[in-house]
C-alpha cells in the first residue's frame, strides 16, 4: 500500500490529520516542518501546497490541504475504518453539516474571539453569526450524545472535538461540561493517546534537528 505523505507541525492544526491518520490505520511518513525555521515557506514545500500551510497530504499523487478536507478525503480513503457514513446512507447529510459547520463556523468564531476582532453590527455578514449562536448550536447537537452522529464516532468528531480542545487552551470558551465531556471522551480513544505520545517525539526531533 502507497504511503501518504503527512506534511506537519506538532504545534499546529496537523495534529487534527495526525489524529485521523491513526484512526483509519493508513500507513503515512511524516515530514515535520519548523516554523520558526520558515520551512513552510520553503520553495520545495510551497510547490506542495502554495499557501504554505500545514497540515498538507500527498495520496496517489494527489496533493489535498484544509483540515476538514483531509478528514473528509481520508475517511473515504479508507472507508473499512468506518470514519463516516457511506455515500448513500442519509446520515452522510449530518457527517457533511456538523463537519463544514466546524470548519466554516467554529473554527473563525474561536479566531475572532481570540484576537478580540469586533462583532459587525450585522451578524449575518459573518458565516457563522455570533460565537454565542454559534456554540448554543455546537451544544444542543451534542447534547443527545455521545458524539454528533449519536452512538457512532466519526470524522466529524476528530475535528470538533480538535476544535473545541483548542477554544478551550486559548481560553475564549466557557468550560462547559458537556464540551469537556465531549472532548475527553473523544480524546479517549487509542489512536488520540498514540497521537499525543508521537506528537511529543516529533517536537523532541525537532528540538534536535
Amino acid at each position: 500500500m502507497e504511503k501518504i505523505q503527512f506534511y506537519t507541525n506538532p504545534m499546529s492544526r496537523g495534529r487534527i490529520v495526525h489524529w485521523m491518520l491513526e484512526e483509519v490505520g493508513a500507513p503515512y511518513d511524516a515530514h515535520l516542518l519548523d516554523f520558526n525555521k520558515r520551512q513552510t515557506k520553503d520553495p520545495k514545500y510551497l510547490a506542495i501546497n502554495p499557501m504554505g500551510k500545514v497540515p498538507t497530504i500527498v495520496h496517489k499523487g494527489t496533493v489535498v490541504t484544509e483540515s476538514a478536507a483531509i478528514c473528509a478525503y481520508l475517511a473515504d480513503a479508507f472507508p473499512k475504518a468506518g470514519m463516516a457514513p457511506a455515500v448513500d446512507d442519509a446520515a452522510r447529510g449530518t457527517f457533511y453539516r456538523w463537519l463544514f459547520f466546524g470548519a466554516g463556523c467554529i473554527e473563525p468564531a474561536i479566531v475572532d474571539k481570540s484576537f478580540s476582532r469586533p462583532q459587525v453590527d450585522r451578524p449575518g455578514m459573518l458565516g457563522y453569526g455570533s460565537f454565542t449562536e454559534t456554540f448554543d448550536t455546537l451544544e444542543k447537537a451534542l447534547t443527545p450524545g455521545p458524539f454528533l452522529l449519536g452512538s457512532r464516532f466519526s470524522a466529524v468528531d476528530v475535528y470538533m472535538a480538535s476544535s473545541l480542545n483548542w477554544a478551550k487552551m486559548t481560553k475564549v470558551l466557557e468550560p462547559k461540561p458537556i464540551f469537556q465531556e465531549y472532548v475527553s471522551r473523544c480524546f479517549d480513544r487509542p489512536a488520540h493517546k498514540r497521537v499525543v505520545e508521537q506528537s511529543k517525539a516529533f517536537e523532541e526531533r525537532m528540538k534536535s534537528s
